[in-house]
């Protein structure tokens, strides 16, 4: 009997950062906490592959720590980045910019 069975499947998922509903076997499984080989009372959310292709793949090391930290969601958007910004050039250097 596989791991998981399709009957407990959802047939179509909705993409969390563009919100768009698409079909199961075309989306992308997101953990929050970066590891999705561990599935024990686990629930996913998930990417569009569109979306999932957009995302920074390096690896967050300490980026929810870091999040809760300083407060995400407590405060303004403004406040809020100007903290993160700070704290990360603090922590790990200056920041460069990425260009394609």
């Amino acid at each position: 009997m596989p791991l998981w069975s399709s009957r407990n499947r959802t047939r179509t998922v909705t993409c969390l950062a563009c919100g768009d509903d698409v079909p199961r076997d075309d989306a992308r499984e997101y953990d929050k906490h970066g590891d999705r080989w561990d599935r024990q009372d686990k629930t996913f959310e998930h990417l569009c592959k569109s979306c999932h292709g957009d995302l920074c793949h390096h690896p967050r090391d300490e980026l929810e720590d870091l999040l809760v930290e300083l407060e995400a969601g407590e405060t303004t958007q403004a406040v809020f980045l100007s903290q993160y910004l700070s704290t990360v050039e603090d922590r790990y250097g200056p920041l460069e910019e990425g260009h394609d």
